[in-house]
Parts: C-alpha cells; sequence; structure tokens
C-alpha cells in the first residue's frame, strides 16, 4: 500500500497527543471503537463495521474431492481483498506484502485455531466433501483491518447454511432450500482478534488503533481469543521488544474485549434468526438508518381518522367557488377539443404577442423576396452589358470541342478573309453538331 506520507507537524502533533493520553476521536487509551453487525438477504452474507472500517464477508460452498493426506476432512479456504474503493493507495490484482501478512493472519485464526469442525463437511470419505470458501472484501479502510476482518469472517461462518445430502449407496444427493432445510455448520468456538499498537518503544498503548494512528506506531500486537479465555495465535510485528507485563496486560485487555464482542455477535444472529422465522423484512436495505438519504423508508406517523366528513364540509364552505365550468366539450375547429376537466382549450387561438411575432415574420420574408428578386435582374444586366460585345463561348463536355459564335460583322469579314476550303469546313461541321445535339 502506498499511502501519502505523513509530515512532520502532523506526526508531531499525533506523538504529543498520545504521549498526554488523547486520541483524535475521542477515545481512551484501551477504549474499542463501536461494532456494528448486519446481515444481508443470502445466508453467510454480512457486513462489519469497525469505526469506518467495512468489511463485507460472503461464504460460499460447493463439493470437491478430498485432500489425499486428509480424506475425511473438508476443506477451508479464506481470501481477503483490498480494493482501490477502500483506499486509494491499495492497487487491484497485487499481492502486496500487507495483503499476504492478513491472510496468513486470517487463516491461523480461524483455521489453525480448528473453530469448525472440518470433519462434519465429509459427505463420501476419500470420494466428496464440502469445500467451504469465505471471502472478505474491504469496503473503507480507517484502521485495524484484521480486527474487522475477523469479526466478519466468523460471523459469516456462524450465519451460512449448507445444502442437505443424502447418501445411497454411491448416489449422491443434495436437496435444495425447498425439498429440505439447509443445515449450519458445525462451530466450536469464535476466536476473534484485537490489536494492540505501541509507540515509542513500547512507552504507550493504544487499542484498536486507527488508520493515522497505524502510520505513527512503532509496533504492533495481534491478539485471537475467544471467550473461554483460550488464545488461538498471537502476532507481533514492528520489531520492537515487548516485557512480559505487557504481553500479559494486553491479554486481559483482550478477554474482556473479545467477551463484549461474542455477545454481541450471539444478540445479532439471534436477532436476524427470529426475523427471518416471523417473515419479517431483512438485509442490508432494512439495516440503513431511517436518516439516512439512502434509507427507503420513514417513520409511521398516527393519523386521526375521527370526523373526517365534518372537516372536509367545513373546508369545502370556506373554499372560494370554483370559476367558470364548461360543462360539454367545445370544438373550435374540426380536429380540435378540450384537455382536462370541463376547462376550455385555448391552444387553437393565438395570442397576442404571437400573432404580432407572426405578422413581423412574413413581411421580413416578402422583403427579402423582393430584394433577391431585384439583385438577380441587376446582375443579369450587368452580365449582359459587360459581355455584349465578346464572344459566347458553349462547352461541350462529352465531344469537348468549342463552338465561338461571332457577330454578323465579325462573320463577313473573316468570310472575305477567309478562303473557300475553309467555308466549306465550317459549313460541313456545322450540320454535324446540330445533328448530335438533335439525337440527344
Amino acid at each position: 500500500m502506498k499511502a501519502t506520507p505523513l509530515s512532520n507537524c502532523e506526526r508531531r502533533f499525533l506523538l504529543r497527543a498520545i504521549e498526554e493520553r488523547k486520541r483524535l476521536d475521542g477515545r481512551q487509551c484501551y477504549d474499542y471503537r463501536n461494532v456494528r453487525v448486519s446481515f444481508g438477504a443470502d445466508r453467510g452474507c454480512c457486513i462489519v463495521e469497525l469505526g469506518k472500517t467495512r468489511v463485507l464477508a460472503q461464504v460460499s460452498c460447493e463439493l470437491v474431492p478430498p485432500k489425499p493426506n486428509r480424506p475425511t476432512e473438508g476443506i477451508l479456504f479464506f481470501n481477503l481483498e483490498l480494493s482501490p474503493m477502500a483506499a486509494p493507495g491499495f492497487e487491484p490484482g497485487r499481492q502486496t506484502e500487507l495483503l499476504v501478512k492478513l491472510n496468513r493472519l486470517i487463516e491461523r485464526c480461524l483455521r489453525n485455531s480448528k473453530c469448525v469442525d472440518t470433519e462434519s463437511l465429509c459427505v463420501v470419505a476419500g470420494e466428496k466433501v464440502w469445500q467451504i470458501r469465505l471471502d472478505l472484501h474491504l469496503l473503507n479502510h480507517d484502521g485495524n483491518i484484521i480486527d474487522a476482518a475477523s469479526i466478519a469472517g466468523i460471523v459469516a461462518l456462524c450465519h451460512f447454511r449448507r445444502p442437505d445430502v443424502s447418501v445411497q449407496g454411491e448416489e449422491v444427493t443434495v436437496y435444495t432450500p425447498e425439498e429440505r432445510d439447509p443445515v449450519p455448520l458445525s462451530i466450536h468456538h469464535m476466536p476473534i482478534c484485537v490489536s494492540f499498537a505501541f509507540f515509542q518503544q513500547g512507552t504507550y498503548l493504544l487499542v484498536d488503533p486507527s488508520e493515522r494512528e497505524e502510520r505513527v506506531m512503532d509496533g504492533l500486537l495481534v491478539i485471537a481469543m475467544n471467550k473461554h479465555r483460550e488464545i488461538c495465535t498471537i502476532q507481533s510485528s514492528g520489531g520492537i521488544m515487548l516485557v512480559k507485563d505487557q504481553v500479559l496486560r494486553c491479554s486481559k485487555i483482550t478477554a474482556v474485549k473479545v467477551a463484549e464482542i461474542t455477545e454481541l455477535i450471539q444478540k445479532a444472529l439471534e436477532n436476524d434468526q427470529k426475523v427471518r422465522k416471523e417473515g419479517g423484512k431483512f438485509g442490508f436495505a432494512e439495516s440503513i438508518p431511517n436518516q439516512k438519504i439512502t434509507a427507503f423508508k420513514m417513520e409511521s406517523a398516527a393519523v386521526d381518522t375521527n370526523n373526517v366528513e365534518e372537516q372536509a364540509e367545513e373546508i369545502i364552505t370556506k373554499a372560494d367557488p370554483p370559476s367558470e365550468v364548461f360543462a360539454k366539450p367545445i370544438l373550435h375547429t374540426p380536429g380540435t377539443a378540450q384537455i382536462g376537466e370541463g376547462i376550455e382549450n385555448s391552444w387553437v387561438d393565438l395570442e397576442e404577442s404571437e400573432r404580432e411575432e407572426a405578422a413581423e415574420e412574413e413581411g421580413e420574408s416578402e422583403v427579402t423576396v423582393f430584394e433577391c428578386q431585384k439583385m438577380e435582374t441587376e446582375d443579369t444586366s450587368t452580365v449582359r452589358e459587360t459581355k455584349k460585345d465578346e464572344p459566347i463561348v458553349l462547352s461541350d463536355s462529352e465531344e469537348e470541342e468549342v463552338v465561338i459564335l461571332e457577330p454578323e460583322e465579325l462573320l463577313k469579314k473573316t468570310r472575305t478573309q477567309t478562303s473557300s476550303k475553309q467555308e466549306n469546313t465550317s459549313k460541313k461541321a456545322f450540320p454535324k453538331r446540330r445533328k448530335k445535339r438533335a439525337a440527344r
């Protein structure tokens, strides 16, 4: 991720605020941001909001052959994607160091902790097992991606239902949700990650760091734990040296936060299951607050229906009388009629302003036509005057010949000067040309 670096002034401001035990969003050092869980219309789809960090989780399944070394166990596949929609620093389709680290941490948290019973996913040993795929998409990045992703992953797995199957000999039958109710996954516990940011070589500690606090931190400690106080995984990054007391203090804080988040997840799952059984409305659209522009619902307001007729009569009596009403349609000219209820159509009659504009346009058009005709006559007269004494030249594109017609005086002079042979050739040429033109 290529994020814009902080300036020295911003860095000093953040570090000084941390030294004074203050945070930009008003939280205390050990406070966790608000967690909000909303479910989609399909099973296994949810969105988890950790402050302004949002993660979408979707679970899917399919029947595949098992792994050769574990023929009686199902397959779990996890994938986390960081798109430029979440933050402009993320590049699509590129395995960055941050993405690889987050994917490995989620696999250790959910797969290596054995939270999902993989043996229950076996259909036929050595032939067919269920492959459970968990896709996580980061929608908005405001810090602490791993905590939001771990909560979204375990919530989606708990909410998911796989199709029911039956085995008769070598034949495997997969039932649709209409034929048989889908089966939930067998989940033993809920591992949840809690992140701790250290500053000034472990002197100061913050829980659930935001995006700006992650830029100035010296190291990060992530602890995955369930509500039974069992540590599933632990990871330290940043190259800082932590004392045993610091790790114990972080583990105690993690136990408290995990218990609160687990209780929240169980309540959200129970509420969604209750709404689905009662046939109520559910999905992402129902989880949007009414105050937002994207909400398609309004709060219902009580309407008093008592004495409606009396109030209507009072309104009618106090109202002004209606204007003239035309009971019958009025036809001004054939092909026209009124539009509306009892209102006369005035489209046929032009207004005074429109009439004046039409008359002006007609007058202007007549003047322009007269001027054009006058100019054409002048042009033709001038052409005749200028070309009165000049010979007229006619061209024929097909014959590519030129005929020069001269006045009578010039013809007489030329006849006297030219020889008799030229006169004979000219007399023979003219009738041929006339015949060709007549043929055309």
